[in-house]
């Protein structure tokens, strides 16, 4: 029952995260995503067999954190109106996509177990899907924010940064997958401390539903 509800809820995050990027590239004189096909909802134009299937059910089995990645949005920065804040615009997209639903869902979460009946097996079910929602796309917001290149986070880094340094910064993505593997799999205490935020609004996310119950 958690994986038939989790995969999904997951896939589903990765696809709007993906999707957020190609349509906000768009608003930005950028037509590359959708000539290519990425502004729909159809998961297989977005996802990645090893990154939305292998690496989530790898972890999974391991009971770690669990996260996952889709295939690129193919971007073009020339087609952009303005820069650097085009480039900014988009690699943020995502993430407030991801804050967005988990925000919504936040708000449902409360009057709609509440409506049910907090004890009710109806209840306990549409409530563990809730919070696997926000959960998820929680982690896939503050996880993006990370400056680590390729992640969303290290766009905004490179425009901070002198041109030289932002050149090299962003070569650093060749490998910017790998360090975060190494990081999951070897290091996963410093991940937890990094994606600290996650906890904390989970607390507040709970907080809300309880006052519901």
């Amino acid at each position: 029952m958690i994986l038939a509800l989790f995969i999904p809820i997951l896939l589903a995050s990765i696809v709007l995260h993906e999707l957020a990027h190609a349509w906000q590239a768009r608003r930005e004189g950028d037509p590359t995503a959708e000539r290519l096909g990425r502004i729909t909802l159809n998961p297989f134009a977005h996802l990645d067999w090893v990154g939305s299937f292998f690496v989530p059910a790898l972890l999974y089995s391991m009971g770690g954190l669990i996260f996952g990645w889709a295939k690129p949005v193919p971007i073009d920065p020339n087609n952009f109106r303005s820069h650097p804040w085009s480039d900014i615009r988009v690699s943020l997209a995502g993430i407030v996509s991801n804050l967005g639903l988990a925000l919504v869902l936040t708000l449902a979460a409360g009057p709609l177990v509440g409506w049910i009946g907090g004890g009710s097996p109806v209840a306990q079910t549409v409530g563990t899907a809730l919070a696997y929602g926000i959960f998820l796309n929680l982690i896939l917001a503050f996880f993006n924010l990370l400056p680590i290149p390729p992640l969303d986070g290290s766009h905004v880094v490179a425009h901070l940064l002198p041109r030289e340094w932002a050149g090299r910064y962003r070569r650093f993505g060749r490998y910017g997958i790998l360090a975060l593997m190494a990081i999951v799999f070897f290091l996963p205490d410093v991940l937890g401390v990094l994606l600290t935020p996650v906890d904390v609004v989970m607390g507040w996310v709970d907080s809300w539903v309880r006052l519901w119950r």
